[in-house]
């Protein structure tokens, strides 16, 4: 007979896991709009996966310990019971290529919210972890109201025998009203992740690009056991205030050229980027 799993099952520290330190920098590949995106003009999948693992190529080869793939080009976003099939399966074969190409660790998005549509394309890709911006309770976010799906995502990701797979998790973010009553304190709300079987929490700004409030950071940091990371907002300004309390930045605007999400990844500011974050945490 088995041995019966407990309850409470310890988990090593994920992201020395996967990129062999502490302080890892994750670049995001913001891929352009895929099939059944409102931008999409046709673009076929070989030249979408091409932009991709280039984008990839400047994050990895300029210094950064993995890369992220995020469908960011397919605004508006959909709800996760609205996304196509047509999207998971450009995703996996995206994510898969760009995989092949710089190795890992790298990571899955799907926009917005689709939880279980990510953990697919990871299985598929042999991706390392997903994004879930929510995981734990609800909120009122662009895209209306959105329930965290951790129920249903994790027996999916049991069911396709995916717990290798790595959820990361947001709290209080971007884009959203976080606490539709307000009666959750932030520290409860990390709690709640934790609770829900996270394998560490993402903490952002008000929006793409907007940077952390060093103070909500340091209250989360304070109030999990799980790795704490940002996932907006990061400069060159700002990674040594934030590395103090995080053990992980998920990064790309700052990284783009003229800071602009929209653009290609500029090569010398990932150097540049990397060499201030290495100074400050070796």
């Amino acid at each position: 007979m088995p041995h019966p799993a407990s309850i409470h099952q310890s988990k090593p520290d994920p992201i020395r896991a996967m990129f062999g330190r502490g302080k890892a920098i994750i670049g995001v590949i913001h891929a352009r709009p895929l099939p059944g995106a409102p931008r999409y003009s046709g673009e076929t999948v070989e030249s979408l996966c091409a932009y991709a693992i280039a984008e990839a190529r400047r994050y990895r080869e300029n210094g950064c310990d993995g890369v992220i793939v995020e469908n960011h080009g397919d605004i508006p976003f959909a709800k996760p019971d609205e996304i196509g099939p047509e999207t998971v399966a450009t995703m996996a074969v995206m994510t898969a290529a760009v995989r092949a190409a710089v190795g890992g660790p790298v990571g899955v998005n799907v926009l917005a919210n689709a939880a279980v549509a990510a953990l697919a394309v990871a299985k598929a890709a042999g991706a390392d972890f997903i994004r879930v911006n929510q995981w734990a309770n609800a909120y009122v976010a662009n895209e209306g109201f959105v329930e965290g799906k951790a129920g249903a995502a994790s027996r999916y990701r049991s069911w396709i025998g995916g717990r290798d797979i790595r959820v990361f998790t947001d709290v209080h973010v971007k884009h959203g009203a976080h606490a539709i009553v307000a009666d959750r304190p932030l520290a409860e709300l990390a709690r709640d992740a934790e609770f829900f079987d996270s394998d560490g929490i993402i903490v952002t700004g008000q929006r793409t690009g907007h940077g952390v409030d060093l103070d909500e950071l340091r209250l989360f940091a304070e109030a999990t056991a799980l790795p704490v990371m940002v996932g907006s907002g990061v400069t060159g300004e700002n990674v040594a205030d934030i590395f103090r309390y995080a053990d992980a930045v998920i990064i790309a605007s700052a990284l783009k050229h003229d800071g602009s999400w929209w653009n290609d990844v500029d090569p010398q500011r990932v150097r540049d980027f990397v060499a201030i974050a290495r100074k400050a945490f070796p």
